[in-house]
């Protein structure tokens, strides 16, 4: 192997690390922020924390999707981690708010909100 080799592998470390960190943090001061003046109600507050652990698992996947990817195709990358994202709003909105018993309108709306925002984080790191 090629010291290039590793250092492009230390370089998308680096950059999952660092989006990690940055959209965790925004994602748990926004699940603050909505729990606390938005929806305050017990059964609330559990949906809106299990959609922001969603959000937080899919955007460090669709992040190492991009990074990976956009190496050779940028908007290749960018247009699988959209799939990905919508996907998983459709599975949350069909499937995983019943399954776990979570109040929806918290549920969903707060997921669209944690992508949202941790979506437009994400480019700052992209070539970091």
């Amino acid at each position: 192997m090629t010291g290039n080799g590793a250092g492009v592998r230390s370089g998308i470390v680096r950059a999952v690390l660092l989006f990690t960190v940055a959209q965790g943090a925004l994602i748990v001061a926004l699940a603050f922020v909505l729990t606390r003046f938005v929806w305050t109600e017990a059964e609330a507050v559990r949906a809106v924390s299990i959609s922001a652990w969603v959000a937080v698992c899919v955007q460090v996947v669709t992040f190492v999707i991009a990074r990976l990817v956009a190496q050779q195709q940028v908007m290749a990358g960018w247009g699988l981690g959209v799939v990905l994202r919508f996907a998983v709003v459709a599975v949350w909105a069909f499937l995983g708010i019943k399954a776990l018993g979570l109040a929806p309108v918290p549920a969903l709306l707060s997921l669209v909100i944690f992508f949202f925002v941790s979506t437009v984080l994400e480019p700052i790191f992209l070539n970091a």
